[in-house]
């Protein structure tokens, strides 16, 4: 039994280090081909990081602060960065008009032009790297970098725990809010919303010290949510030690089946323990099908209902070890 479980171990390691050595084989080829070590990123004469910047503000102006966000930038590189589009005249940094505190980055007259430039060299570019594949080929070279652009973006998002009333939270739960009413058959009414930067009685029990909210930001945009409360004691079993809820549980469409759902049901469940919980429940609709599936593939099992939700059809609970 020994030897077995340690060649298990040995295998999947083995695997662990095959994969790695694929991921950095492909970095090394793709950064080559796609000219990302040249001086002058696509012959523009700009190195990567500003041909990207410029990229980015062309797609979508913003803030500083919204830069930083999409980009993943500490604040001096993308000074530094701002600084040399500016100098060169492509970017015009300005005062914000509605919060004079922040500045807003856009492209000048020659900035567009220079995007413009940028955009047909890439189009090249790609269209030059799948010109010798057949038909069949560039389809499954498109399926597979898709699949693997997914992948990596889940495996790579950032799970933060935020106040339930902020603005990134409010977001979300709106992302969220607006699919159940559009996939419940009689739509969903989440009640009065509260006014911005105010807690309504939903967001007090998902915040310190007896709840946690988390959302999962990818490129600055959240694509997943889901808070956990602390139960009182008329819904909790006293027994259990302690009994937390998952709340507000909610994955973008274009997220799912790349795993981030799961990975933040593990990273609530780890909140919950962090807030005291011995055991953790949630509801749901039986519309959401894939949730469902989820809830029993982590290990949780069907208990009776122990909640006045109208909208929830199935119950769950999962021991915390």
């Amino acid at each position: 039994m020994t030897g077995s479980t340690g060649g298990a171990t040995a295998e999947t390691g083995g695997q662990v280090e095959h994969q790695v050595d694929v991921v950095r084989r492909f970095n090394r080829s793709y950064t080559q081909r796609v000219g990302a070590l040249e001086d002058s990123f696509l012959g523009t004469g700009m190195p990567l990081g500003t041909a990207r910047l410029l990229f980015e503000i062309g797609t979508e102006p913003g803030t500083t602060r919204d830069l930083r966000a999409r980009l993943g930038l500490d604040s001096g590189y993308l000074s530094r960065l701002l600084r040399r589009l500016e100098s060169d005249g492509l970017v015009a940094v300005v005062p914000d008009d509605e919060d004079r505190r922040r500045r807003r980055v856009d492209l000048t007259a020659a900035g567009r032009r220079a995007w413009d430039d940028l955009e047909r060299r890439s189009v090249d570019r790609a269209r030059d790297l799948v010109a010798p594949l057949t038909d069949r080929q560039r389809a499954r070279l498109a399926a597979a970098l898709a699949e693997a652009d997914l992948l990596v973006r889940a495996a790579t998002v950032s799970l933060e725990r935020v106040d339930p009333a902020s603005d990134l939270a409010r977001r979300a739960v709106a992302a969220y809010v607006a699919e159940l009413d559009e996939r419940f058959p009689g739509g969903f009414d989440p009640g009065p919303s509260p006014a911005p930067g105010e807690r309504d009685a939903e967001d007090a029990r998902l915040a310190p010290p007896s709840g946690a909210f988390v959302v999962a930001t990818s490129d600055g945009e959240p694509v997943a949510c889901g808070g956990v409360r602390t139960l009182p004691d008329g819904e909790a079993d006293d027994s259990a030690g302690g009994v937390g809820e998952i709340k507000r549980m909610w994955v973008h469409p274009g997220w799912r089946g790349a795993g981030l759902g799961s990975r933040l049901l593990r990273h609530l469940e780890g909140v919950s323990r962090d807030l005291g919980h011995r055991e953790v429940r949630l509801d749901t609709n039986g519309t959401l099908t894939e949730a469902v599936a989820m809830y029993e593939r982590a290990g949780y099992r069907r208990i009776a209902r122990y909640n006045d939700n109208p909208y929830a059809e199935r119950f769950f609970a999962k021991r915390l070890g």
